[in-house]
């Protein structure tokens, strides 16, 4: 095989991806930094892990740990440069005393180190919150998990505090809401499983109606298969009326909303809705958990758009997701009331007769009596 020439090296490099803004705003403060080290007491918390370039990172921690010089003397020797260089170096060995030279060199405006500062706590948080987004989705889909809706619910609130967190930090500003385009909605689990848990909560709740009148927590926008929905909207229909539920009954409901046309042979639908296996808040809750978690994956794929788009300033990163993850909190009430153990009703305590209250004596009244011979 021949070597590679010279342009294959360069095509390689060409592919590489161009810098983020971020980049240079790191440069520039470091630049700042190296020049003027006194700003270090102006750009306000800044932490290594908010840099994207690791040896930014390293680099800015070094000089955290240097003891800050005289600015008379720093002016005139590099001692102060040195030192942050073999601090920075044993965790960035790629850092050469010739880039710090480079860095101080591309910085426009050492008094504007705060400023820099600012765009780079901004595009960490931007990074953080897809992270965020991530961890929501991928807990969202992890099979291997025991009770993969309360770990998606776990994941909803660790993001809810790191949205608080981030909107203590970030002046807000008015036309907040992001203008991105989102994607489409994950599909829904339309999997022979879950299709199976929908017939079976149509058939149990037909074939036990005063149960099925209990679960307002469930909505036709629950259910993965759009005939499986229209069939509940029948049930309760007829339950909300007081009218009598038994597969007849449903059948004539669902020829009523047009359902028999197109979707479902009328025989197919009474043999659906004749074999009961359960409750209905067994099956009820299998398709609600369904739902949840379809919508913690929406409200992921959402967030991460808003992160991806670099129009979006931190303010409308928080207020956009805030309200994507208000979706997931709607549902995630309903999830909640179905699956909370029921609280016993206690008795009300028996009140006692109040005691008379103190009077005058009662008046006895005298029998005369005759005098006897």
């Amino acid at each position: 095989m021949p070597p590679p020439s010279p342009n294959d090296e360069h095509d390689d490099l060409d592919d590489l991806p161009p810098p983020q803004p971020v980049h240079y705003a790191e440069q520039s403060l470091l630049g700042a930094l190296l020049l003027e080290p006194h700003h270090l007491d102006e750009i306000g918390p800044l932490d290594p892990g908010h840099f994207s370039n690791h040896t930014h990172g390293e680099l800015f921690r070094a000089m955290r740990s240097a003891p800050a010089p005289d600015a008379g003397q720093h002016r005139t020797s590099p001692a102060w440069l040195n030192t942050v260089l073999d601090t920075a170096r044993p965790h960035a060995p790629g850092l050469t005393a010739s880039y710090l030279h480079t860095l101080i060199q591309i910085c426009p405006w050492p008094q504007h180190a705060a400023t820099y500062a600012r765009m780079i706590r901004a595009d960490h948080a931007r990074r953080s919150l897809r992270i965020h987004a991530e961890r929501l989705a991928q807990t969202a889909v992890d099979t291997t998990l025991p009770h993969r809706a309360k770990a998606t619910v776990q994941q909803a609130d660790a993001l809810a505090r790191f949205l608080d967190d981030l909107s203590g930090r970030f002046t807000p500003h008015p036309g907040s809401l992001p203008r991105t385009a989102l994607p489409p909605a994950p599909a829904r689990d339309t999997s022979e499983e879950a299709l199976d848990e929908e017939r079976l909560l149509l058939a149990t709740a037909t074939a036990y109606p005063a149960e099925t009148s209990q679960m307002r927590w469930l909505v036709s926008g629950d259910f993965a298969f759009p005939l499986h929905a229209a069939l509940w909207q029948c049930l309760t229909a007829l339950t909300h009326r007081g009218e009598a539920v038994d597969p007849i009954t449903v059948l004539w409901e669902a020829q009523h909303r047009g359902l028999l046309a197109h979707d479902i042979a009328p025989a197919d639908l009474l043999t659906l809705l004749s074999t009961p296996v359960g409750s209905p808040e067994h099956w009820g809750e299998k398709v609600l958990q369904r739902a949840l978690l379809t919508r913690a994956q929406t409200v992921a794929v959402s967030i991460a758009a808003f992160t991806d788009d670099p129009a979006n300033s931190p303010h409308q990163l928080i207020t956009g997701s805030r309200r994507a993850l208000a979706d997931l909190t709607a549902l995630r009430s309903r999830w909640q009331q179905a699956t909370s153990p029921a609280v016993p009703r206690t008795a009300r305590p028996t009140r006692t007769p109040a005691a008379p209250r103190a009077g005058p004596p009662p008046r006895i009244a005298h029998t005369p009596v005759r005098a006897t011979r």
